[in-house]
């Protein structure tokens, strides 16, 4: 008689086999959660920024985005520390030889702040990438603040500008950060100013500040950069109705680009186009006159050229004193920025004013009152209560 083992006794029989990992990798997880950090103190913001950590500062841009109030002090104290340590450094800059290298000896001490708008559709994200590229490549920092337009209807944003720079989102030397607008432009240009300051202290010696287009927004980014380009291109319709007045008299240099292919000629028409406008315009309070020039952002030709009037464009303002006058007038605006924000946010956050408010949309609503009367009346029980 044959002994059978019971293991065995089946005729069909199911190996086990290799357990088939989950779908989620916990690990991964784990990692993910603790860089994520929440309510870090206030130093580690400080040290993390100080010593270029890009996983800190976007965690201490997102602080200082915030609009809970607990968050706005701790902001305020990161900002603070940022900038006295970026003012001491700039200091012990301009008393050594910053760059040793001879072909850097007219770069700009400390940071160079610049504003690029164009309509949409100019190529602004494949240019900023050329030119990043370019910095970097060069031995400079970058930092991308790229403002992206919220929904007036669902207040989201897209913040697609990352991906669109594919060479600089990987560049170690490079920082992208889109933010949203969320509505108002005093807010973005709050926000974008305390943030340049963060990377500034980061050791960013390049700020490029994109707009989201032609449009109002191009006064806020104005005032907050040394260097304000406009991107323009051709063979779209008349070159000269494209823009505003206001912007032309804004800018301090207008790029055609795509000068490429079969588009040099047009680019170079353009060019002569616009360069007859500038001259009509009146000189400005710096002493510098406004350039206009061609590029391609997908050869990169004409990119090392943009940088070289970048750099005139700063030598000039630092020689005769206007740099400094610029940047005190952005700390001035500043000064008024945060009054007026701060105004309205203890207006809205006081609890009669929701009423108040609901009252007075009632009685606009019926005609008994017109929106004039109701603001006024409204502002005049607001001072009362103080």
């Amino acid at each position: 008689m044959v002994k059978t083992n019971k293991e065995n006794d089946s005729t069909l029989r199911v190996m086990k086999g290799i357990e088939q990992p989950g779908q989620i990798n916990m690990e991964l997880v784990g990692k993910f959660k603790s860089r994520k950090t929440k309510n870090l103190p206030v130093n580690i913001y400080i040290d993390g920024i100080l010593a270029g950590n890009h996983t800190i500062l976007s965690q201490a841009i997102t602080l200082v985005e915030s609009s809970l109030p607990k968050d706005q002090e701790k902001a305020q104290e990161v900002i603070t520390a940022c900038l006295k340590s970026r003012q001491s450094a700039v200091g012990s800059r301009q008393s050594t030889t910053v760059y040793p290298d001879k072909d850097r000896k007219n770069d700009p001490v400390g940071s160079i702040r610049i504003g690029i708008t164009g309509a949409p559709g100019v190529g602004k994200s494949t240019f900023i990438e050329a030119l990043g590229t370019y910095l970097t490549q060069n031995g400079h920092k970058l930092a991308v603040l790229a403002i992206d337009p919220s929904s007036a209807r669902s207040k989201g944003s897209i913040l697609g500008d990352k991906t669109r720079m594919e060479d600089l989102s990987v560049d170690p030397n490079a920082f992208i950060r889109p933010s949203p607008s969320t509505g108002k432009l005093g807010g973005v240009a709050r926000k974008t100013r305390e943030t340049i300051i963060l990377c500034e202290a980061a050791g960013f010696d390049v700020i490029i500040v994109e707009t989201v287009g032609v449009g109002q927004s191009e006064t806020a980014v104005h005032s907050m950069v040394d260097f304000f380009l406009l991107l323009m291109m051709a063979d779209a319709g008349d070159e000269l109705q494209g823009i505003k007045r206001g912007i032309i008299e804004m800018a301090d240099a207008i790029i055609i680009n795509k000068a490429d292919r079969d588009n040099i000629g047009k680019a170079k028409a353009a060019r002569v186009e616009y360069a007859n406008a500038l001259h009509l315009f009146p000189a400005s309070d710096s002493g510098w006159s406004p350039v206009t020039d061609i590029c391609s952002s997908i050869t990169r030709e004409g990119i090392e050229r943009i940088w070289e009037i970048i750099l005139k464009h700063n030598e000039l303002l630092q020689k005769n004193g206007y740099f400094s006058h610029k940047r005190m007038e952005q700390n001035l605006q500043v000064l008024e920025d945060c009054i007026e924000e701060g105004l309205r946010n203890h207006l809205f956050s006081r609890k009669n004013t929701a009423k108040a408010i609901s009252m007075a949309r009632s009685e606009i609503t019926k005609g008994t009152v017109s929106p004039y009367t109701a603001a006024r009346e409204l502002l005049e029980g607001y001072f009362r209560e103080l």
